[in-house]
């Protein structure tokens, strides 16, 4: 089963809809038990990083999470969720991530052209970093495929990790991955056939 950890924080329908029509099973659990039986785990998440990473802890979902990892269990974190992946984030004060993906959180503000509203919001290509194999998490997709974005803040100084960008006046990380722990900063359950793609390729690994 694939978890869907509920901490309080994110829109666990239409995630649970879109992994439902895929075919996948998958539900949004509390309990440790559940997160340390999945098959494999989602970490949905919308708002600010400080108050989703204080729930995580709160709850003990962060050991959990870092324990099933370790473990080898496939993790993918989702807009917010992919970015408490980072090592820390700098939304409003700086605020310690899960350390799985190295890199920082900090807002696209400061690097995106004037012209360029914030938040970054619509649909966008994603381009994979050249000279480098393609992720299995778009083995089902193409280059320049379009997913919907929402966001403020973005992954930097992730160098390696980086699987995908979108450009927004500049490029910004759009995927990550290390090992057995992937993030998208886009909204693959929002995304039409697309997003299905994608998830469809997490339920794969």
């Amino acid at each position: 089963m694939i978890a869907i950890i509920d901490y309080g924080v994110g829109n666990l329908f239409s995630l649970t809809c879109s992994l439902t029509a895929i075919g996948a099973e998958a539900a949004a659990v509390t309990s440790p038990e559940a997160v340390r039986s999945a098959s494999k785990i989602i970490l949905p998440g919308v708002g600010a990083f400080g108050d989703a990473a204080a729930l995580l802890r709160k709850n003990g979902m962060d050991k959990l999470i870092i324990q099933a990892v370790e473990s080898g269990t496939p993790l993918l974190g989702i807009c917010l969720g992919m970015q408490l992946l980072f090592d820390y984030s700098l939304e409003y004060g700086r605020h310690e991530g899960l350390g799985l993906i190295h890199g920082s959180i900090q807002p696209i503000q400061n690097v995106i052209p004037p012209d360029c509203k914030v938040p970054h919001i619509g649909w966008n290509a994603l381009q994979f970093p050249a000279g480098r194999p393609v992720s299995p998490l778009f083995q089902y997709i193409s280059e320049g495929d379009f997913v919907y974005f929402v966001h403020s803040f973005s992954g930097m100084d992730c160098g390696e990790s980086v699987i995908a960008t979108s450009e927004y006046g500049v490029p910004l990380t759009a995927a990550v991955a290390r090992e057995n722990v992937f993030g998208v900063q886009f909204h693959p359950e929002k995304s039409g056939e697309v997003g299905l793609r994608i998830l469809k390729a997490f339920c794969a690994l």
